[in-house]
């Protein structure tokens, strides 16, 4: 099979396709469209950004991604449009140029596609301040003030394309893209396989236990830019369309294990405004157009920002294999550094997230060296239910402490069933020296993640006891 796809209103088909070759790889020397530019190759700096279409229906969902993590055969069946698509005369681009929004001009491409998104509506923009669009590119140069203020001049207005709708349905499949691709320098076949639906990955899963199974790419996309991984056999999840569900009662949420952060952030911020905020800042719009929750979790990054918060909530899995399926609670999924309670030919299928009780006092926090866009030092999540003054409740976790996303079962212990009271609190914080032994790397030390955890804490305290001014900048300037 070959890979195909819409370039601004022309069919692409690209035959004998490396399936780990990246798109910005395919613009730049395949296709001669330059203007997209490798800046980080690993979906930090948004040098790359690119615009995606896919059917949604009888309308075309769009997406800001980083063609530098994106497969190619991420695009089949899909609309591409790069800088070169606007050509020169874009509202965008005329703004970007009356306000001197570029100076050297490396990182302008991918502000003005980020800033080309949110003007016709792409995923995660709607009613997104242009400051969030665009946190996920990053300039040397502007000062951002100028950029800002050409996102700004321009009214986003979502426009219905019924030709590309038409040419995109002409590409649809009935059957699932399979690639294999004889590798000359590593001397092996590799393949690509992109099942439909749920049942379809789970035989594929049986027979083929050890692929890797791939969502966004956001951190599988590293293995190849940045370790020069050579995988065999590749399942995609992105074509399976009942593992982007999700569903909101009484109870709680419930979502597929493919649902993108960007299509899950505002059933997760009515869940609690604190998770909402949580995922407001994994990463760029770009990342968050991608990455999937499910493969969040799968990857199993001791700082991965949502499992600490899921689990203070209560989560719970949906594993598969086969036709079999078993629930289990999400911190019992994490067994140690890099290995997870996932049998061969196993995979997520949903997570939920219960409803919280209303006694229940909710804090997620992320600390990062910088605010947007930036991996954890330390995540804390505190759920702690109290009633007529006692706790009668308490689930912590935290990221970026141990080898796994973990529970602070000391800490969980001083709680239960003693006064909410500051005495308490300083017993708890003091008990995080039990529940962890945190590493010490680049982006913190042992003991400033030790001491930030206990503050954590510390603040959950003054904030809910009403005892002190708001104790973030964010805090502060809404209220």
């Amino acid at each position: 099979m070959s890979v195909r796809f819409l370039l601004d209103g022309t069919i692409h088909e690209l035959t004998d396709v490396d399936p780990t070759m990246t798109v910005l790889e395919m613009l730049r020397y395949r296709l001669g469209r330059t203007g997209t530019k490798e800046g980080c190759a690993e979906g930090d700096c948004g040098a790359c950004t690119v615009v995606v279409g896919e059917l949604d229906g009888s309308t075309i969902k769009w997406r800001s991604l980083n063609a530098c993590i994106l497969f190619v055969p991420m695009i089949d069946g899909r609309a591409l449009r790069t800088v070169e698509s606007l050509g020169g005369v874009h509202p965008v681009q005329r703004e970007m140029v009356a306000r001197h929004g570029s100076q050297c001009g490396f990182c302008t491409p991918g502000f003005v596609m980020s800033l080309y998104g949110r003007s016709i509506g792409a995923s995660g923009t709607a009613d997104t301040p242009v400051a969030d669009v665009i946190a996920g590119n990053l300039c040397r140069c502007t000062g951002y003030g100028p950029i800002l203020a050409a996102g700004e001049a321009i009214t986003p207005a979502p426009t219905e394309d019924s030709e590309t709708v038409a040419a995109l349905r002409s590409l649809k499949r009935p059957t699932p893209l399979i690639l294999s691709y004889n590798d000359p320098l590593a001397g092996i076949e590799r393949r690509w396989i992109a099942p439909h639906s749920a049942d379809q990955l789970a035989g594929i899963l049986v027979e083929n236990p050890n692929a890797h199974i791939v969502a966004g790419a956001t951190d599988v996309g590293l293995w190849i830019t940045k370790q020069h991984r050579m995988l065999e056999t590749i399942i995609w999840i992105g074509d399976i369309a009942d593992l982007a569900w999700i569903d909101e009662d009484d109870r709680g949420v419930t979502l597929g294990a493919g649902v993108r952060y960007v299509d899950a952030h505002a059933a997760l911020a009515r869940l609690h405004p604190d998770l909402g905020e949580l995922v407001r800042r994994i990463g760029g719009l770009q990342v968050r157009s991608s990455g999937t929750i499910g493969g969040n979790i799968a990857n199993g990054s001791p700082i991965g920002d949502m499992p600490p918060a899921l689990i203070a909530l209560g989560a719970t899995l949906t594993l598969r294999r086969g036709d079999t399926r078993r629930t289990i609670a999400l911190e019992s999924f994490f067994q140690r550094y890099g290995a997870q309670d996932r049998a061969e030919g196993e995979f997520i299928e949903a997570v939920h997230i219960p409803r919280p009780d209303p006694a229940t006092i909710i804090r997620i926090v992320k600390l990062s060296k910088r605010f947007d866009s930036d991996i954890s030092a330390v995540c804390g999540a505190f759920a702690l239910t109290v009633v007529d003054g006692m706790v009668t409740g308490a689930r912590i976790a935290f990221g970026g402490m141990a080898g796994t996303p973990q529970r602070a079962s000391a800490a969980e212990a001083v709680f239960t069933g003693q006064p909410w009271k500051e005495t308490t609190v300083e017993q708890a914080a003091e008990a995080l020296a039990r529940d962890y032994t945190p590493l010490t790397d680049v982006r913190g030390s042992s003991a400033y993640r030790l001491t930030v955890a206990a503050n954590l804490l510390r603040r959950l305290w003054i904030e809910q006891s009403n005892m002190a001014e708001p104790t973030s900048m964010l805090d502060a300037a809404l209220g």
